[in-house]
């Protein structure tokens, strides 16, 4: 089965998490879907983080509906911070049957060289990038070799984040 890992703090989630997801689901070649709830990003600050049980079932609430999504609290037993190249080798020592695919967005891959083991996970698993706001494009030299790389250029692109939903949630508050 192939299975692709749509990872996140999903802090909250919101309709572009779910609208993107669907979308890939819908037009790539994956089999499943996992929305992977992360616990503890290594690249940003765990102080503004909501409980993660919340933010699991916020994710499963928000895709009940929609076949082929999934919502995953795998990386919650794992060491933390959680590390993309442990997580997909610990996916597949659980899991050997399933084929594991990382679904990012373009904003990632343009610090995909900050991430641990990034040629490990170049190397080894297929990547579908979807379009993001204000990505810089200079990745091209990192991913020259990469013949994993999959853009999606077609995707729906969602003006939205849950940085800007935050943002929005305390300044209501204030009123």
């Amino acid at each position: 089965m192939k299975i692709g890992i749509y990872g996140g703090s999903f802090n909250p989630v919101h309709f572009g998490h779910v609208g993107l997801a669907k979308w890939v689901i819908e037009n790539t070649d994956l089999d499943e879907l996992w929305l992977l709830v992360s616990p503890n990003n290594p690249l940003k600050s765990a102080d503004s983080l909501a409980p993660e049980a919340e933010r699991l079932e916020a994710v499963r609430e928000a895709i009940k509906d929609i076949p082929g999504l999934m919502a995953s609290d795998f990386e919650f037993s794992l060491p933390r911070p959680s590390y993309t190249a442990n997580t997909l080798r610990a996916l597949q020592k659980a899991y050997p049957e399933h084929e594991f695919s990382l679904v990012i967005g373009e904003d990632n891959l343009a610090i995909f060289n900050q991430w641990r083991e990034y040629e490990y996970i170049l190397d080894n698993f297929r990547i579908f990038v979807y379009p993001r706001k204000g990505a810089i494009t200079n990745y091209q030299s990192l991913i020259t070799n990469a013949k994993n790389v999959v853009f999606l250029a077609n995707a729906p692109y969602f003006d939205i984040s849950s940085t800007e939903l935050r943002a929005a949630l305390k300044d209501a508050r204030k009123v």
